[in-house]
């Protein structure tokens, strides 16, 4: 399972970010080069941007906070085009913070004939690009059961078997805008490259998708864990027709709709989010449009009055119900219940190594502050055993505690 990571940064609204970022290219350029920056700024400068940037102390209203934004926006691109002038020494633009700045203010901001302005809406980068603070430029802004941070997730792996101490075997640390299913191929690489690959990987519901149920087989493993859910509004309705109420006949290409209807168009085609590969079977409206099941179906594609349906392809499609069968057994459940140790592990990491918020700034040291973490835990789990004291029992080992006092 993964767990969110604070990032060693104060969490930044849009306003404090690029009031920072300037003040901290400045702070930058007064102790590398303070005479040439002294023959640059003026008193006023040092007014807006000598004391940290904070939201309490903007100025009140919407347009007197907008003209604000404007200032600091004009101030980032008069200090970069003197920093880039060709009188200006080269190695000034070499600065981290002066790099920042400019990454920053093209993520930022407008510069054109109207002026500086806010970038808004979809003219702003995508989240995995946009830097959230100027002293960690690793950190981004994720959000995952309707919780928002700053900073990273650890993926956490562990043993399990009855009869020997259960380790973590596999850390991977991200930003927190990585998706959980992008990650269990890479942590399956990593473990087979260690020997170290399970035979069953038991994993959260985040970390399956129908293409991971299957490249998991392929590898000679079983991957359990919660298929995703069916999609379609029905299906999340409880109510009406859901893809599992439609038949398919992979051989004639066609499917059959649950008033009998058969499809009179396949097509295969790329999901226009995500590029997965998809087919799309239509029904004519000679037969839906008079069908008194119609209220229960899909609604009909944008142009088209008969109804269609998007599924996905065969391999994917069997993979996926195969779970969605199993996992309805009191079999699967009795098996899956074990996945719960690792919520037990991320807690343990929490209380004795503070895995929730990273001590260091940037992707690199973050990781291997969690590296460190597992160790640690590692560490205390074999102790615990060969001492022969319970995993869950309360008393504090010696190692323990001077994991803590570390």
């Amino acid at each position: 399972d993964s767990t969110h990571v604070l990032a060693a940064v104060r969490t930044l609204n849009r306003m404090e970010f690029v009031g920072e970022t300037l003040r901290a290219a400045l702070e930058a350029l007064a102790v590398a080069a303070p005479t040439w920056l002294s023959g640059l700024v003026t008193a006023d400068w040092a007014e807006r941007y000598g004391p940290r940037v904070d939201d309490y102390r903007f100025p009140k209203g919407e347009e007197v906070r907008e003209h604000w934004s404007g200032q600091v926006g004009r101030d980032g691109f008069f200090l970069l085009e003197a920093v880039h002038a060709p009188e200006a020494p080269g190695w000034l633009r070499e600065i981290e913070a002066v790099q920042v700045l400019r990454v920053s203010w093209v993520q930022q901001y407008h510069r054109d004939e109207r002026g500086v302005r806010w970038r808004e809406g979809k003219d702003l980068p995508p989240v995995h690009h946009r830097l959230c603070s100027p002293y960690d430029t690793d950190a981004r802004y994720g959000i995952k059961r309707g919780s928002g941070w700053t900073g990273y997730k650890a993926h956490l792996t562990e043993t399990c078997e009855p009869d020997a101490p259960h380790v973590i075997t596999q850390v991977a640390t991200t930003d927190a805008v990585v998706a959980d299913t992008e990650m269990t191929e890479p942590v399956h690489h990593t473990l087979a490259e260690r020997e170290l690959l399970p035979n069953v990987h038991v994993v959260d519901a985040g970390y399956t998708t129908a293409a991971l149920f299957l490249a998991a087989t392929e590898q000679g493993m079983e991957l359990l864990g919660p298929a995703p859910h069916d999609s379609s509004p029905q299906s999340r309705q409880n109510q009406g027709f859901s893809r599992a109420d439609f038949a398919i006949d992979w051989e004639t290409e066609s499917a059959v709709c649950p008033a009998g209807h058969r499809s009179f168009e396949w097509w295969e085609q790329k999901h226009h989010r995500n590029g997965t590969p998809v087919l799309k079977v239509f029904f004519s409206a000679e037969r839906c449009r008079p069908c008194p099941k119609q209220a229960l179906c899909t609604k009909p594609p944008s142009g088209r009055r008969g109804r269609g349906i998007t599924f996905l392809p065969r391999e994917r499609y069997e993979a996926l119900e195969a779970v969605r069968r199993a996992q309805d057994t009191d079999e699967w459940k009795a098996r899956y219940a074990i996945r719960a140790g690792v919520e037990g592990t991320i807690s343990q990491a929490v209380r004795v190594t503070g895995l929730r918020r990273t001590r260091y700034r940037n992707l690199p040291t973050t990781r291997l502050g969690h590296v460190f973490a597992a160790t640690a835990l590692n560490l205390i789990r074999i102790d615990r055993w060969l001492t022969g004291t319970p995993l869950g029992g309360t008393r504090t080992s010696r190692l323990e505690a001077l994991i803590l006092v570390a």
